[in-house]
């Protein structure tokens, strides 16, 4: 399909937006996922580029935040294991409870989320809370079963649920939360990409000039969340919280 300059140069830029806040506060899809839809591109297509150029931008955030020390593997490893565990039962919840119920859930949670956001604690110094070591494997495992679970049953914004998670109970600082989160990230994006792949869903020529932008933006977040730390964090995962809930809204 033909694609114009102008609306290549649209997708891309939104595409670099998409990364500079999923690196920061995740829900970059919330913006790259329609880019790619507004240029013209069938919803699978879109899926798969889109899966392609966020995959290959997280994955250079994640090694940003981990040659920082900010990606702590002994939370983002076991909380990888629960969202694949949880993913596949929400997938298949999807075919049981009603989408409109999950509306009304989510119109609730995310007023709640955005809350805890905003009177959270203020990584005062970074340390976590003791704990022992198999605790923290066993809640850093539930989180990403639940997180996991919402993942495949609805999706948009999973990212910045498991930071809220990390920060609210395992008392991760906002930075480390960012970080542990692309592990999980990148784990369920390689997943879905490997799939959209064996099925030749994704458009190279598109999606991989993209993910060129997709690159600079995520290295650019990576960057100032690991300089600004919660001051531009909790900004940013409001903003991602309210374009979720419009999403819900007008879905």
């Amino acid at each position: 399909m033909e694609i114009s300059i102008i609306d290549r140069l649209i997708l891309f830029g939104m595409v670099f937006l998409a990364g500079f806040v999923d690196s920061i506060a995740g829900g970059g899809g919330l913006i790259s996922l329609p880019a790619y839809l507004f240029v013209g591109l069938p919803s699978h297509n879109a899926l798969a580029t889109n899966k392609l150029s966020s995959t290959i931008g997280t994955l250079f955030s994640m090694i940003r935040y981990a040659k920082k020390g900010a990606v702590v593997f002994r939370i983002g490893v076991p909380s990888t294991i629960g969202a694949l565990v949880g993913s596949v039962v929400g997938a298949r919840l999807v075919l049981f409870i009603p989408e409109s119920l999950l509306k009304k859930v989510l119109t609730v949670l995310i007023p709640v989320a955005a809350f805890f956001v905003l009177v959270g604690k203020k990584d005062a110094n970074g340390q976590n809370k003791p704990r022992s070591t198999l605790k923290q494997y066993m809640l850093a495992f539930l989180i990403g079963g639940l997180i996991g679970l919402y993942d495949g049953f609805f999706g948009p914004g999973t990212g910045t649920f498991l930071i809220i998670l990390y920060v609210s109970v395992l008392s991760l600082t906002h930075v480390q939360a960012s970080g542990t989160a692309k592990i999980v990230n990148l784990a369920s994006n390689v997943g879905a990409l490997v799939t959209f792949l064996i099925g030749n869903k994704v458009i190279y020529s598109l999606g991989l000039p993209a993910a060129l932008f997709g690159i600079i933006g995520n290295w650019l977040g990576t960057g100032l969340a690991l300089k600004k730390g919660a001051r531009i964090i909790k900004p940013v995962m409001i903003v991602v919280l309210a374009l979720l809930m419009v999403r819900i809204i007008m879905r």
